[in-house]
């Protein structure tokens, strides 16, 4: 094993342990990153709300109540559709044996797809009952995520789940576990990339800098570019890491040893890359949409200008 790489910090997985009249209480550092998470979402589509000078026509498209009406929606929606996401797109077998265990969501097991399919389908509803512009919510919903993803990628590292690939570089780290240490011909420790830091770089800190730098730029007055550029850039991130970030236990067979769910000669795709190839198309193609819907409402002045 490479003498530089680095031994996996003793941290727990829960923030404090107390046991009162028999009970254990012991809050988890995973919850606790939802939780600040969604309060920190709120706190930022509230700030965006309260600036009018940010939105097309000088008028926000809801009001600091309706964000907090939405969410209640969307907290039930990250639960509910991350965890069938899980169920449904990585273990549907073991779950259609196992019924009983698909709400045993303390057991473990979210999909971020899920989640982000749950939560769309969350503003969309409240976005047509409330009469709310359906893009100009998903644009905050698009800037108010990489927070939380960037605090749930930390949690994963804490908890010494969904870690990389086998690895040799200075950085990488020698995770706890006989299922982190099942490793071969990498020497007496098994050590692998951090690919959860490698996630919460990328989805968390680059991908809410890139955001918001567009959004207080003017981003905003272009109904669903944002929006679609934070499904384009996760997509791309999630691609780039998954080559990085070992495949879900369930996918790697003696003969797919890199977990492969489609296979393309020595090549293949994780069930990671082919979630998130549809972002990136979709994301794409709706930033493309935004765009040019904004060109053909301008106004002759405007064109001019430009």
């Amino acid at each position: 094993m490479n003498n530089m790489v680095i031994t996996f910090p003793n941290i727990s997985p829960d923030i404090f342990r107390v046991s009162i009249a028999g009970f254990e209480i012991a809050p988890k550092w995973y919850a606790a990153a939802y939780i600040l998470g969604i309060v920190g979402g709120w706190l930022m589509a509230r700030w965006l709300v309260m600036r009018p000078a940010l939105w097309r026509g000088g008028k926000s498209p809801m009001t600091p109540l309706q964000v907090e009406d939405v969410m209640t929606w969307v907290t039930l929606a990250i639960v509910l559709g991350g965890r069938l996401g899980y169920v449904i797109f990585y273990q549907p077998g073991y779950y259609l044996a196992n019924p009983a265990e698909i709400l045993a969501v303390w057991e473990g097991g979210m999909s971020f797809h899920g989640g982000l399919i749950g939560t769309g389908l969350a503003i969309i509803f409240f976005a047509r009952r409330h009469g709310i512009p359906i893009r100009s919510i998903l644009d905050i919903g698009a800037l108010a995520t990489p927070l939380g993803l960037g605090l749930g990628r930390l949690a994963n590292f804490v908890n010494a789940e969904l870690w990389g690939r086998p690895s040799d570089l200075p950085w990488a780290v020698v995770f706890p576990g006989s299922a982190a240490q099942a490793c071969s011909n990498v020497g007496e420790l098994c050590a692998r990339h951090p690919s959860q830091i490698y996630e919460a770089i990328l989805e968390g800190v680059i991908l809410l800098v890139v955001l918001w730098v567009i959004a207080l730029r003017g981003g905003l007055k272009i109904p669903g570019m944002i929006c679609g550029i934070f499904l384009a850039g996760y997509g791309f991130a999630r691609i780039f890491v998954e080559y990085f970030r070992q495949a879900d236990a369930q996918y790697i067979t003696p003969d797919n040893p890199l977990g492969y769910v489609v296979s393309l000669g020595e090549y293949g795709m994780t069930m990671g890359q082919v979630l998130s190839l549809p972002m990136v198309i979709v994301g794409l193609g709706a930033a493309w949409l935004a765009l040019r819907a904004a060109r053909s409402d301008a106004t002759p002045s405007d064109k001019a200008r430009a």
